[in-house]
């Protein structure tokens, strides 16, 4: 596998000496007193005063060696997957506001989550599904009625947009549930994931680490996201923004492991913006979106820890400008080395979905892991015989050693034209959205399946949804 140097060692180097003295010296404000007395029993020293707390070097580096190298990840499909440093990348959805088919946008309903998850459902490259905003519900209940509604519509893998912390507690509950009904639970099979991002610069919230805490003593993966706007919360350098995002990720880390010892942990500065100075907007397309997660999939692999990245568009639209932003960020990200990339689907800053932009997205990511896998050179592969055979006959095409090999050797798209304009023409000379928009439609023809041995488990799924948003609804 290709994996693209960002930032060399040295440098590294002084970016995390730079990250420990501001955890030593300036410290984190921690807005949740049981933690902060425990981060302080830990080894830590904390001000009352402000709430914040001092992280040792020492403590740091010690609380990260308890975190496993290897993360898996589970399907409902049973496939599992893992994210470890080095290792392959997989791709997720992303959580938004508004629901976006062609120019027009709205708040994001159930009907239309149901619409993306089953078109999403259909898209071999993309392993995990994010929740998202749910308009019509109110924040109580947003984050477990669209883990239902996932459920009910894909079998990847699951990360819930956690709203609230009795909302986490609430999905932990469905899942083990539905877990019960085969005899596992999330140790076992981890069909959920979790996380939370610190308010920048250098402040977790009540909310944010008591979502730990609720989520904690289950070996449910973690991912710890700094998510810094260059030139707003964080310096406007990249070398300053990855100073102030180690640190911050750094301090997650430490937390997840005060509250629960060996936890899966995933490090990720990858979520992180730099601000266009004409917009005032945080940007998810620009170059350094990519430049930044790389950079912190390399600090990842230092400290033997997996990483994630968002790609996005700031497109408003599927178009050629979400297409080509995505695609450039994206590879950069892939070959910079992120194990777990969240936003396909996702257009406008994150702030939208789109099923028309998954499928496209799908295509991307393809070629993207078609381009990280690289050149596999090998006695088989050389071809020297079939070269020495063949001569001066330009016969490839017929040999057998073709049959073989093109379909692991070459990319296979289904939207992207691969034909002469005559050939396009009789096809009825379709755009990629044009293309995309009728590949969701017959996704759509197609009833939504629902395995025998899943409805007991549902059905346990939905109770529990049921007795929990009559309560936080009185």
């Amino acid at each position: 596998m290709i994996t693209l140097s960002i930032i060399n060692e040295e440098d590294r180097k002084k970016i995390l000496r730079a990250s420990y003295r501001v955890l030593e010296e300036t410290g984190v404000q921690i807005d949740h007193p049981e933690i902060f007395r425990m981060l302080c029993e830990a080894g830590c020293r904390g001000d009352e005063e402000s709430s914040r707390v001092f992280f040792p070097r020492s403590l740091v580096e010690e609380k990260i060696k308890l975190c496993p190298r290897r993360v898996s990840f589970a399907g409902r499909d049973g496939e599992m997957f893992v994210a470890e440093p080095g290792g392959p990348c997989v791709f997720f959805t992303g959580n938004a506001l508004n629901f976006t088919r062609g120019k027009e946008t709205s708040p994001i309903r159930e009907v239309d989550f149901s619409l993306f998850c089953r078109v999403v459902e259909a898209m071999p490259f993309i392993r995990g599904v994010v929740g998202t905003n749910l308009s019509e519900y109110p924040p109580e209940a947003k984050d477990f009625v669209g883990f239902r509604v996932m459920m009910e519509n894909t079998r990847k893998h699951l990360r819930p947009c956690i709203y609230t912390p009795q909302g986490v507690a609430i999905i932990v509950e469905m899942a083990q549930a539905y877990l019960s009904e085969f005899g596992q639970d999330l140790r076992s099979r981890p069909i959920v994931s979790t996380g939370y991002t610190i308010v920048s610069p250098l402040h977790w919230t009540k909310e944010g680490l008591e979502v730990y805490k609720r989520s904690a003593g289950y070996g449910m993966p973690a991912t710890v996201n700094s998510e810094c706007i260059s030139g707003a919360t964080s310096p406007v350098t990249l070398a300053g923004t990855l100073v102030l995002a180690n640190a911050e990720a750094l301090s997650g880390i430490v937390i997840n492991q005060v509250l629960e010892r060996g936890r899966p942990c995933i490090y990720n500065l990858g979520f992180s913006h730099v601000m266009d100075m004409k917009s005032a907007e945080p940007t998810t397309g620009a170059p350094e979106n990519g430049l930044i997660a790389a950079a912190g999939a390399a600090f990842a692999r230092d400290l033997n820890l997996p990483s994630a990245a968002w790609t996005c568009s700031d497109s408003a639209c599927v178009d050629s400008q979400s297409a080509f932003e995505r695609a450039v960020v994206g590879l950069v990200q892939l070959l910079g080395g992120a194990n777990v990339i969240w936003g396909a689907g996702n257009l406008e800053f994150t702030r939208a979905i789109s099923p028309e932009q998954a499928v496209i997205d799908n295509e991307i990511i393809g070629a993207a892991q078609r381009v990280k896998r690289g050149i596999e050179v090998n006695d088989e592969t050389l071809a020297l015989p079939l070269i020495q055979e063949m001569k001066s006959q330009a016969n490839y095409l017929g040999s057998p050693f073709t049959l073989k090999h093109f379909r692991g050797e070459l990319a296979h798209f289904s939207l992207v034209n691969r034909h002469r304009r005559s050939a396009w023409e009789r096809r009825g000379a379709k755009s990629l959205e044009e293309a995309a928009r009728e590949q969701v439609e017959k996704i759509l023809q197609k009833p939504r399946p629902e395995a025998e041995a899943d409805r007991g488990a549902m059905e346990k799924v939905r109770s529990l949804e049921k007795k929990w948003l009559e309560k936080v609804t009185k």
